[in-house]
């Protein structure tokens, strides 16, 4: 599947199928056991990518790419960034905006856009949490690339190749294609790193929420 289509099935799921399940799973709202874990594993994995940043990001550019509702966008403008938060889903992107306090509001500029426009500009940083899990190794290539082309400093999560999720992988495609939800594509973290250079940031695997962190630079 081209990069294309498998970003408009995202956009499908994110900006109409989804959008209230992920605003009270991004909020304190009670969940489920299972969205739960999800929301830690969320937290933490923000965590570990943040901790590759600098603490003070005063004057850097970074850009948010798949910020979704605006948790790594204050967490990046609390340091100082200059962050433009983009992401596919205006729907999202309505629950970020109304989320940001105001006195970091002139700090994050939310963007309804694909993460690889060329027109977005250049970044000193950029972070993309959970949004290149989606897509297969060849288009991730070029993901990455984009981005590398575009920033010193590249963070980004990829679902790894483990037994869970190659079985989650098989038994997504069971399902008619208009009943599914985006499904990640698990990757060999090793080899894109030996691909792309950089290095591993590590794993955060918490109940249902499995995910890969690394770093490449251009």
């Amino acid at each position: 599947m081209s990069y294309e289509l498998t970003r408009a099935r995202v956009e499908t799921y994110f900006d109409r199928t989804a959008t209230r399940t992920w605003e009270a799973l991004t909020s304190d709202a009670p969940v489920s056991r299972i969205r739960e874990t999800v929301r830690k594993g969320r937290d933490e994995m923000r965590e570990t990518l943040l901790s590759a940043l600098p603490t003070d990001l005063s004057g850097a550019r970074v850009l948010d790419a798949g910020c979704g509702a605006g948790q790594m966008s204050l967490e990046l403008a609390k340091r100082g960034a200059q962050v433009t938060a983009v992401d596919i889903s205006p729907e999202l992107l309505k629950i970020a905006t109304r989320r940001m306090p105001e006195h970091l509001a002139d700090r994050v500029e939310f963007r309804a856009s694909d993460m690889l426009d060329a027109g977005l500009g250049q970044f000193d940083h950029v972070v993309a949490m959970d949004s290149l899990i989606y897509y297969t190794q060849g288009d991730l290539d070029l993901a990455l690339s984009s981005l590398k082309s575009r920033a010193d400093q590249v963070v980004f999560t990829v679902a790894p190749r483990t037994p869970l999720l190659m079985a989650m992988w098989q038994a997504g495609k069971l399902f008619p294609r208009s009943d599914r939800s985006p499904v990640m594509v698990p990757h060999a973290p090793g080899r894109i790193v030996r691909r792309h250079g950089g290095r591993d940031l590590g794993r955060v695997s918490v109940g249902f929420y499995i995910s890969h962190a690394l770093e490449v630079a251009a």
